[in-house]
């Protein structure tokens, strides 16, 4: 029988970043057989083929990814790493066989973990006691509480699986982002009017057009394929600000409310917050398009950089 390939990790409670790196080991080691032993016992830890996040040891050649050591494990970006970015660094290119996949990946995912485990502040609240439910939060929603009883081991191996999917899916969704990106570049560069831009397909656009300063909508087809939409371009796409939200005598409005409001004979719906507006033609979605350009102050128009407040 072969021998198991051992992981080793710190016991008792766990973050996100060694479970994501025990995870992308797994990716790695394509289905060898493995396991992992959660301990702080130096002796252990010295049979380990892998070490992550314990140890004070971080040497690539032995496999030994931890960041605890006086002085850290280095940083890039000025983002120091955790066991998950040090594990990406040396694997992450194989796992997406890209380096391109890889660095997008690494920013989109691998940063904000190594910034949260080294305790550096991703984000500043802007409603007092709300904060964003982000990963580290399902992570400690899996811990057991005070009343549960010491079952971490069980509960890092139940979601051991779940890290793994993330990651693969990070990696498709990047892969197929940076190959959608570049036709929304296409149909942006052949926009004769580059305030509006029409794509034909579910391409993620938000990030590209993001990046050039004319867009204020995209007008493309609904998801469900019988109807368009014309939606809002952000400058950030983390954010709500619109750089030009539709005219707010629009809003809220569906069917023949919004036909009279917008003189559009197929006007269907637009949301509350004036970032998206659906017509049952590619025409008619591109008419509201050319209105909300010219929309002005006195018909309702509250301006350019308005934050909305839900996107849903």
């Amino acid at each position: 029988m072969k021998k198991k390939i051992r992981i080793i990790t710190h016991n008792g409670s766990f973050h996100a970043d060694e479970l994501l790196a025990v995870a992308a080991l797994e990716i790695h080691l394509n289905g060898a057989p493995y396991e992992v032993i959660r301990t702080r016992n130096p002796e252990v830890i010295k049979t380990g083929d892998y070490v992550v996040d314990v140890g004070l040891v971080y040497d690539p050649a032995t496999n030994r990814f931890d960041h605890h050591q006086k002085g850290g494990a280095g940083e890039r970006n000025g983002i120091p790493y955790s066991s998950f970015g040090l594990v990406w660094k040396h694997y992450g290119e194989e796992l997406c066989r890209s380096k391109e996949v890889a660095d997008g990946v690494e920013s989109r995912m691998v940063y904000p973990i190594d910034l949260a485990d080294n305790g550096v502040d991703v984000y500043t609240p802007t409603l007092d006691g709300v904060h964003p439910y982000l990963l580290h939060s399902i992570v400690q929603a899996m811990r057991p509480t005070w009343k549960e009883g010491e079952i971490q081991d069980v509960r890092f191996v139940e979601l051991v699986p779940l890290m793994r999917r993330l990651i693969e899916r990070e990696i498709v969704m990047e892969q197929d982002r940076l190959e959608g990106a570049r036709i929304v570049q296409e149909f942006y560069r052949k926009s004769s009017d580059k305030r509006v831009v029409v794509i034909d397909g579910q391409y993620p656009w938000q990030e590209e057009l993001a990046k050039h300063h004319e867009p204020f909508y995209v007008v493309k087809p609904r998801h469900e394929g019988n109807a368009w939409q014309v939606e809002c371009v952000r400058d950030d796409v983390y954010s709500f600000t619109n750089r030009k939200s539709l005219p707010e005598h629009w809003r809220g409005l569906s069917g023949d409310e919004l036909v009279r409001a917008t003189g559009v004979n197929d006007a269907v719906f637009c949301h509350n917050t004036g970032y998206i507006a659906v017509a049952k033609s590619k025409e008619s979605a591109l008419q509201l398009a050319q209105i909300a350009l010219s929309a002005s102050q006195e018909n309702g128009f509250d301006g350019v950089h308005q934050k909305t407040n839900v996107l849903c």
